[in-house]
Protein backbone atom coordinates (compact mmCIF):
# COMPACT_ATOMS: atom_id res chain seq x y z
CA UNK A 1 0.00 0.00 0.00
CA UNK A 2 0.86 3.70 -0.54
CA UNK A 3 0.31 6.94 0.43
CA UNK A 4 -0.88 9.14 -2.45
CA UNK A 5 -1.27 13.16 -3.06
CA UNK A 6 -4.52 12.33 -4.64
CA UNK A 7 -5.52 15.93 -4.55
CA UNK A 8 -3.01 18.14 -5.41
CA UNK A 9 -4.60 21.69 -5.52
CA UNK A 10 -6.65 20.32 -2.34
CA UNK A 11 -3.77 19.31 -0.57
CA UNK A 12 -1.52 22.53 -1.96
CA UNK A 13 -3.88 25.13 -0.90
CA UNK A 14 -4.24 23.37 2.86
CA UNK A 15 -0.28 23.11 2.97
CA UNK A 16 -0.37 26.70 2.62
CA UNK A 17 -2.30 28.17 4.68
CA UNK A 18 -1.29 26.13 7.26
CA UNK A 19 2.38 27.24 6.51
CA UNK A 20 0.93 31.10 6.34
CA UNK A 21 -0.47 30.06 9.88
CA UNK A 22 2.26 28.92 11.07
CA UNK A 23 4.74 32.14 9.75
CA UNK A 24 2.18 34.55 11.07
CA UNK A 25 3.32 33.26 14.96
CA UNK A 26 7.59 33.83 14.45
CA UNK A 27 6.38 36.89 12.23
CA UNK A 28 3.35 39.15 13.88
CA UNK A 29 1.18 41.08 11.54
CA UNK A 30 1.84 38.59 8.42
CA UNK A 31 -1.83 37.80 7.93
CA UNK A 32 -2.94 41.45 8.93
CA UNK A 33 -0.72 42.73 6.55
CA UNK A 34 -0.64 40.47 3.73
CA UNK A 35 -3.34 37.95 4.44
CA UNK A 36 -6.58 39.56 5.06
CA UNK A 37 -8.57 42.06 2.79
CA UNK A 38 -8.96 45.90 4.30
CA UNK A 39 -12.79 46.93 4.61
CA UNK A 40 -13.95 49.92 2.54
CA UNK A 41 -11.90 52.93 2.65
CA UNK A 42 -8.66 50.81 3.49
CA UNK A 43 -8.64 49.93 0.09
CA UNK A 44 -5.22 51.85 -1.79
CA UNK A 45 -5.75 51.83 -5.74
CA UNK A 46 -1.94 52.69 -5.94
CA UNK A 47 -0.45 49.62 -4.19
CA UNK A 48 0.77 46.73 -5.23
CA UNK A 49 -0.04 45.26 -1.62
CA UNK A 50 -3.86 46.40 -1.90
CA UNK A 51 -4.36 44.34 -4.89
CA UNK A 52 -2.35 41.08 -4.17
CA UNK A 53 -4.97 41.06 -0.68
CA UNK A 54 -7.77 40.49 -2.78
CA UNK A 55 -6.83 36.93 -3.41
CA UNK A 56 -4.23 36.36 -0.79
CA UNK A 57 -7.08 36.36 2.31
CA UNK A 58 -8.12 33.37 1.63
CA UNK A 59 -4.53 31.96 2.70
CA UNK A 60 -4.63 33.82 5.95
CA UNK A 61 -6.47 32.38 8.93
CA UNK A 62 -7.24 34.05 12.42
CA UNK A 63 -6.47 31.23 14.57
CA UNK A 64 -6.09 27.25 14.48
CA UNK A 65 -10.00 26.88 14.95
CA UNK A 66 -10.52 28.93 12.08
CA UNK A 67 -8.03 26.77 9.72
CA UNK A 68 -9.20 23.66 10.98
CA UNK A 69 -12.97 24.83 10.59
CA UNK A 70 -12.51 25.70 7.13
CA UNK A 71 -10.09 22.63 6.08
CA UNK A 72 -12.10 19.92 7.69
CA UNK A 73 -14.95 20.95 4.74
CA UNK A 74 -11.85 21.47 2.02
CA UNK A 75 -10.28 18.47 2.86
CA UNK A 76 -13.59 16.43 2.54
CA UNK A 77 -15.50 18.23 -0.57
CA UNK A 78 -12.03 19.20 -2.67
CA UNK A 79 -10.71 16.04 -3.57
CA UNK A 80 -14.27 15.35 -4.91
CA UNK A 81 -14.29 18.37 -7.05
CA UNK A 82 -11.37 17.61 -8.30
CA UNK A 83 -11.91 14.38 -9.74
CA UNK A 84 -15.47 16.13 -11.39
CA UNK A 85 -13.86 19.68 -12.60
CA UNK A 86 -10.15 18.73 -12.40
CA UNK A 87 -7.27 20.59 -10.58
CA UNK A 88 -7.26 23.32 -13.41
CA UNK A 89 -10.85 24.20 -13.32
CA UNK A 90 -11.50 23.94 -9.61
CA UNK A 91 -8.23 26.00 -9.20
CA UNK A 92 -9.99 28.88 -11.57
CA UNK A 93 -13.21 28.94 -9.61
CA UNK A 94 -11.47 29.51 -6.70
CA UNK A 95 -9.41 32.33 -7.50
CA UNK A 96 -12.57 34.21 -9.04
CA UNK A 97 -14.29 33.17 -5.99
CA UNK A 98 -11.47 34.88 -3.77
CA UNK A 99 -11.22 37.69 -5.92
CA UNK A 100 -15.27 38.80 -5.96
CA UNK A 101 -15.26 38.07 -2.37
CA UNK A 102 -12.18 40.64 -1.66
CA UNK A 103 -13.44 42.84 -4.08
CA UNK A 104 -17.15 43.24 -2.87
CA UNK A 105 -15.70 43.33 0.57
CA UNK A 106 -13.37 46.69 -0.34
CA UNK A 107 -16.62 47.36 -1.62
CA UNK A 108 -19.36 47.12 0.65
CA UNK A 109 -18.09 46.49 4.00
CA UNK A 110 -16.15 48.41 6.49
CA UNK A 111 -15.01 45.56 7.98
CA UNK A 112 -11.76 43.12 6.93
CA UNK A 113 -12.17 39.69 5.57
CA UNK A 114 -9.81 36.73 5.46
CA UNK A 115 -9.81 32.83 5.86
CA UNK A 116 -11.31 30.26 3.40
CA UNK A 117 -14.85 30.10 4.65
CA UNK A 118 -15.97 31.76 1.35
CA UNK A 119 -13.99 28.83 -0.56
CA UNK A 120 -16.25 26.45 1.41
CA UNK A 121 -18.76 27.86 0.81
CA UNK A 122 -18.28 28.04 -3.25
CA UNK A 123 -17.41 23.91 -2.69
CA UNK A 124 -20.48 22.81 -0.81
CA UNK A 125 -22.89 24.76 -3.59
CA UNK A 126 -20.64 22.97 -5.97
CA UNK A 127 -20.19 20.04 -4.90
CA UNK A 128 -24.19 19.68 -5.19
CA UNK A 129 -24.21 20.37 -8.94
CA UNK A 130 -21.88 16.81 -9.25
CA UNK A 131 -25.20 15.08 -9.86
CA UNK A 132 -27.21 17.62 -11.73
CA UNK A 133 -29.07 16.06 -15.21
CA UNK A 134 -29.95 18.06 -17.96
CA UNK A 135 -33.22 20.11 -16.90
CA UNK A 136 -33.17 18.71 -13.51
CA UNK A 137 -32.87 20.51 -10.20
CA UNK A 138 -31.89 17.76 -7.20
CA UNK A 139 -33.83 18.38 -4.41
CA UNK A 140 -30.52 17.97 -2.37
CA UNK A 141 -29.13 21.57 -4.09
CA UNK A 142 -32.36 22.99 -3.30
CA UNK A 143 -32.13 21.69 0.27
CA UNK A 144 -28.27 23.09 0.74
CA UNK A 145 -29.01 25.73 -0.97
CA UNK A 146 -31.82 26.71 1.94
CA UNK A 147 -30.23 24.83 5.16
CA UNK A 148 -26.47 26.49 4.25
CA UNK A 149 -27.21 29.86 2.47
CA UNK A 150 -30.67 30.14 4.98
CA UNK A 151 -28.52 30.09 7.99
CA UNK A 152 -25.59 32.69 6.61
CA UNK A 153 -28.33 35.18 5.87
CA UNK A 154 -30.26 34.58 9.05
CA UNK A 155 -26.82 34.90 10.82
CA UNK A 156 -25.89 38.33 9.20
CA UNK A 157 -28.36 40.24 11.06
CA UNK A 158 -26.72 38.84 14.53
CA UNK A 159 -23.38 40.80 15.90
CA UNK A 160 -20.17 39.05 15.62
CA UNK A 161 -16.56 38.70 14.37
CA UNK A 162 -18.20 36.18 11.13
CA UNK A 163 -18.05 37.48 7.03
CA UNK A 164 -21.83 35.53 6.13
CA UNK A 165 -21.23 37.98 3.01
CA UNK A 166 -18.56 36.01 2.37
CA UNK A 167 -20.33 32.96 2.93
CA UNK A 168 -23.47 33.92 1.25
CA UNK A 169 -20.66 35.21 -1.81
CA UNK A 170 -18.96 31.34 -1.85
CA UNK A 171 -21.97 30.03 -1.88
CA UNK A 172 -23.49 31.94 -5.05
CA UNK A 173 -20.35 31.46 -6.88
CA UNK A 174 -19.88 27.84 -6.42
CA UNK A 175 -24.04 27.93 -7.77
CA UNK A 176 -23.37 30.02 -10.69
CA UNK A 177 -20.17 27.68 -11.86
CA UNK A 178 -22.09 24.33 -11.15
CA UNK A 179 -24.59 25.80 -13.34
CA UNK A 180 -22.45 27.08 -16.21
CA UNK A 181 -19.96 24.26 -15.96
CA UNK A 182 -21.48 20.75 -15.35
CA UNK A 183 -19.61 18.13 -13.39
CA UNK A 184 -17.43 15.40 -16.06
CA UNK A 185 -19.81 12.61 -15.98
Amino acid sequence: MTIKYNAPLTLTFTLLCGAVLLLDMVVPGLVENWFSVPGRGGFEAGSFQSYVRLFSHIFGHADLNHFLSNFSFILLLGPILETNYGSAGLSIMIVITAVVTGLLNVLLFSTGLMGASGIVFMMILLSSFTNFGKGEVPITFILVLVLYLGREVVNAFTANDISEFGHIIGGLCGSVFGYLKPAKR
